[in-house]
């Protein structure tokens, strides 16, 4: 009789993970010679590790924060989907941009980078269990991850050396600006669920 048990999670996910974070060079060389799909890349690594951090945000908002649980669902939902586009948009800026700066346009490149570099915040995420201090946390994770797209930029999008630092900079600030959008639109989703418990908090007590 066969065992016909899986692991809990994919060993090839993990080994990923450890290789891009701890040895992000050579990951990076494997990353560029293998094959992908954009659908691959956000089925199979993305959607996975995008999760973590709306996850511990939930609990934390529920435990700690003792929040509606409707409105962090919601809150949870919207920054999960906000922050996979916000990746996929991020791709698609690398890849036009390539051009301007004697790149090589590719669109899975593009991608496989904008991907694998946002590791290191994902895997951060987890932090957000806890309240404050593991924002400091995240934005370590935050940092880590712009070096792995610093590292990951020349190898995947064949950049010559002198506008190597150009074309990274250009490519933080869209993402910043991106960032900045997203963050906001998030915000303001949350302000509403605010106000609107307030609200609620109010006409219950008689206004007082």
């Amino acid at each position: 009789m066969s065992d016909s048990s899986q692991p809990a999670v994919n060993p090839a996910l993990v080994a990923r993970v450890k290789g891009i974070l701890l040895q992000p060079k050579l990951e990076w060389q494997v990353i560029d010679r293998e094959f992908a799909t954009t659908k691959s890349l956000y089925t199979g690594y993305a959607m996975i590790l995008a999760a973590i951090a709306p996850i511990a945000t939930l609990i934390a908002s529920l435990v700690f924060l003792h929040q509606g649980i409707v409105g962090a669902l919601i809150l949870a939902i919207l920054s999960y989907v906000l922050g996979l586009a916000g990746v996929f948009i991020l791709g698609v800026i690398i890849n036009a941009l390539a051009s301007s700066f004697g790149a090589t346009p590719n669109p899975v490149q593009a991608q496989k980078l904008a991907v694998y570099a946002y590791t290191a915040a994902w895997v951060a995420g987890i932090a957000n269990l806890i309240p404050v201090a593991g924002g400091l946390i995240a934005l370590v994770g935050a940092i880590y991850s712009l070096v792995l797209l610093f590292f990951g930029l020349p190898i995947l999008m064949k950049v010559p050396e002198d506008k190597k630092v150009v074309y990274y900079v250009v490519i933080l600030l869209a993402g910043i600006v991106l960032g900045v959008i997203l963050g906001a639109i998030v915000g303001a989703v949350a302000a509403i669920f605010v106000l609107s418990t307030a609200s609620v908090a109010a006409l219950s007590t008689g206004g007082y």
